[in-house]
């Protein structure tokens, strides 16, 4: 009854301004109004990383649940895991009103947020209710606008989320909080990384990039990661171009674009990440999977796992299983026997220019 009153909601959400139907959809899933599709998963689907053993490898990419208030019910769904965040030290309005665009026509997103939550001290307390989590839980986090001090702001985020979560990822690369992308740079990046590793009893640490990077820039970001003892990166955040033959009115509003159009950008990146990385970091493919087949793209790109987010904002909680279904499906048609034996397979074919 649940999975057919979620499905049935979506083309009533989709009427009403994108931000509004966002925050009416985290309302109903934190008061528990959410299918239930935690069964097993299929046994080719799971895959161990960042030391812990995930059932399934399509996860739920931060910024959806930005303050953890629905964690609980995002998990029921059936992702592998979920990433909440992006938080910050104090709790921020974000940029003005209208942010968040959909580009139907090219299921895509635009947002310009700008950080919006409500602070680390909501957070926490959030993620404290989250003790009995059935899938690896994340937090991405991010520094303020204004007063911030990165060296300062991460480890101290770090060490507040450090017990609560299962990993933690490193946000250096929204395009919508001015200069945070600049902290991609080595010499910002290795600082920052720096202070984190001084933090006893870290989770595995991921930094999370823009698919907008050099080649140059890119490489730089994975040394520096290796040399300071990240786990792994997640590839990537929302791009700042613009792709040939975007048709929606909003295609020329400001911010990062996610979605579908996205999907060759970021696999090229994945895949040049992964040549780079040489097995030393775990990678995480985001950036326009729509289905299973682009799921096990991102995969032989390099991944490890899998997240979502504009598919997750445009489909709901059916899509789910659905996913889960064509990816095994697509490893059986491709000859794997389970996920683990298609990471990196085509990553030198896929990080070819686009």
């Amino acid at each position: 009854m649940l999975s057919f009153l979620a499905s049935a909601a979506l083309p009533a959400l989709r009427l009403l301004d994108p931000e509004r139907a966002h925050t009416l959809a985290i309302r109903a899933l934190s008061w528990g109004l959410a299918p239930d599709a935690s069964g097993p998963d299929h046994p080719a689907l799971a895959i161990t990383a960042l030391g812990r053993r995930f059932s399934n490898p399509i996860g739920l990419a931060a910024g959806f649940d930005k303050n953890a208030a629905a964690g609980s019910a995002l998990m029921r769904l059936g992702f592998g895991f979920v990433e909440t965040g992006s938080v910050t030290p104090r709790p921020q309005p974000g940029n003005p009103k209208p942010r968040l665009f959909r580009l139907t026509e090219d299921r895509a997103v635009i947002n310009r947020m700008g950080f919006n939550n409500l602070g680390l001290a909501v957070y926490l307390r959030n993620l404290a209710r989250l003790s009995d989590r059935t899938v690896p839980l994340g937090a991405n986090v991010g520094i303020n606008k204004e007063g911030a001090d990165p060296v300062r702001d991460y480890p101290a985020l770090i060490e507040a989320v450090r017990p609560l979560v299962d990993y933690a990822v490193i946000n250096v690369s929204s395009p919508n909080t001015p200069g945070l992308r600049d902290l991609q740079g080595e010499a910002q990046l290795r600082a920052i990384l720096q202070a984190v590793g001084a933090v006893a009893n870290r989770p595995p640490i991921l930094v999370k990039v823009a698919p907008d990077l050099s080649p140059d820039g890119l490489a730089s970001v994975v040394e520096t990661c290796v040399e300071e003892g990240v786990q792994g990166l997640i590839v990537g955040n929302t791009t700042i171009s613009r792709p040939a033959g975007l048709m929606s009115r909003h295609a020329r509003e400001a911010g990062g674009l996610s979605g579908r159009p996205l999907m060759p950008l970021s696999t090229a990146m994945l895949a040049r990440a992964s040549l780079l990385a040489r097995g030393r970091l775990v990678l995480i493919g985001a950036g326009g999977v729509f289905t299973g087949r682009d799921a096990l793209t991102k995969i032989q790109a390099g991944a490890s796992l899998v997240q979502l987010y504009s598919s997750f904002a445009f489909q709901g909680p059916a899509l789910i299983p659905r996913l889960k279904a064509e990816l095994v499906a697509a490893l059986r048609d491709a000859r794997f026997a389970t996920v683990q034996d298609a990471v990196g397979t085509r990553a030198q074919e896929l990080a070819e220019p686009i």
